[in-house]
């Protein structure tokens, strides 16, 4: 037991016991440790860092089977969806280096305490809202350097060493990890770690104050939470701050205000280019198509789309880059996942192509997300190129 002393702590809330006990996501030594814990018979309750949807989908394998990929699409969750998979693949990239799979001590939490009929809480915030705060607090920059890394992690990351996996199991990798967020991604870490520390005290709070308080409650959580989670139950989140955490932010306005000054700018260009000639006029038009469709359409054909999808990128892109609300991933999206109807097979063995950047090409689910990202990246650097040449051609 010395050497998990690091990653247990032991907190009295009212006439509870909650044993903290912190876990590496990929770790057998995590597992090895879950199940002594459950197995001593000291537990009547155990608490997984887990949320609702996640536990479901860990306890039922096949989730992935029931996606609807073009509802994703027409509900512009496809953003969520993609970078959840990124953070997936990463795990997963992790995971078959250590030889365990992700999460394998949280299912193996679940099954023991449904064998030997221990109450089982999740105490996690729901993803969905998390991956929101991240996407409407975390800067587009910052969003753009947390998928660049994790895609060179999962692609083209360094060879993990046996240090680095011992480091792992021990917790004291995810301890770094959430240093180095701190220092370089402070929005990042807050949404993802900071204010999950203060929900999940909050709700083992609750727990241990409800009216069928369970006595000795075993809590799992991620090694690196432990750093925030213990100094919070001296500090505990009162109810309004509970509210606030849970709550689905809406959409940032910033970005919206941004691209219709585009659109403004852009349109006025046209006027004042028309206004000396018409064929100035026509050749700004067709800059802006060109090079903001033409980079659209290269991004679509990068994720090898459907020729009728690269064709709708390269109309698409010049038309929604003056129309915030709508993007021109989401419309090539659309039309993929309407032409290509991703297979039972594609849902299948999603779990395992996302760790293979050949099988992200290869897998239909995963492929039409990326064509709907690299189609936005192209209309996005296309919409600057274009503009700063018409700017040229008019003042230069």
């Amino acid at each position: 037991m010395e050497e998990n002393q690091e990653i247990i702590k032991t907190i009295q809330v009212g006439s509870s016991t909650i044993t903290l006990i912190g876990t590496a996501h990929v770790s057998k030594h995590s597992v090895k440790l879950v199940e002594e814990q459950i197995e001593s018979g000291k537990y009547d309750c155990v608490a997984v860092e887990l949320c609702q949807p996640r536990h479901e989908n860990l306890a039922n394998r096949s989730w992935w089977k029931n996606l609807d990929i073009y509802q994703i699409f027409r509900q512009k969750k496809a953003t969520l969806l993609l970078i959840n998979l990124a953070l997936s693949a990463y795990q997963r990239r992790l995971a078959e280096k250590v030889g365990v799979e992700a999460g394998q001590e949280m299912l193996r939490a679940i099954e023991l305490s449904q064998e030997k009929n221990i109450r089982l809480e999740v105490i996690d915030r729901s993803i969905t809202t998390t991956l929101q705060r991240v996407v409407t607090r975390v800067s587009f920059w910052q969003k753009l350097k947390i998928f660049s890394g994790l895609a060179a992690g999962i692609f083209v990351g360094e060879e993990i060493t046996e240090k680095q996996i011992e480091d792992l199991k021990k917790g004291d990798m995810l301890q770094n990890v959430v240093q180095e967020f701190g220092e370089s991604l402070p929005q990042f870490k807050q949404v993802l770690i900071d204010e999950r520390d203060q929900y999940m005290t909050g709700k083992l709070i609750r727990l241990a104050q409800s009216p069928d308080a369970p006595k000795n409650i075993l809590a799992l959580v991620g090694a690196g939470h432990l750093i925030g989670m213990v100094p919070a139950f001296s500090n505990p989140p009162d109810e309004k701050r509970m509210q606030e955490l849970d709550d689905k932010p809406p959409p940032s306005r910033v970005g919206y205000y941004i691209g219709w000054a585009v659109c403004v700018v852009i349109l006025s260009m046209f006027y004042v280019g028309y206004s000396r000639s018409p064929e100035l006029g026509f050749q700004l038009v067709a800059t802006w198509v060109v090079v903001n469709g033409g980079l659209s359409a290269v991004g679509a054909a990068i994720g090898l789309a459907h020729p009728l999808s690269i064709l709708t990128a390269f109309f698409a892109a010049p038309l929604t880059s003056l129309n915030p609300t709508v993007g021109a991933g989401m419309v090539v999206g659309l039309v993929e996942s309407y032409l290509r109807k991703p297979k039972v097979s594609d849902f299948e063995s999603l779990r395992d192509d996302i760790g293979s950047m050949r099988k992200w090409w290869k897998n239909r689910v995963v492929r039409v997300l990326m064509i709907f990202f690299l189609a936005n990246m192209g209309s996005a650097v296309g919409t600057y190129i274009a503009g700063a040449s018409i700017v040229s051609q008019i003042f230069g």
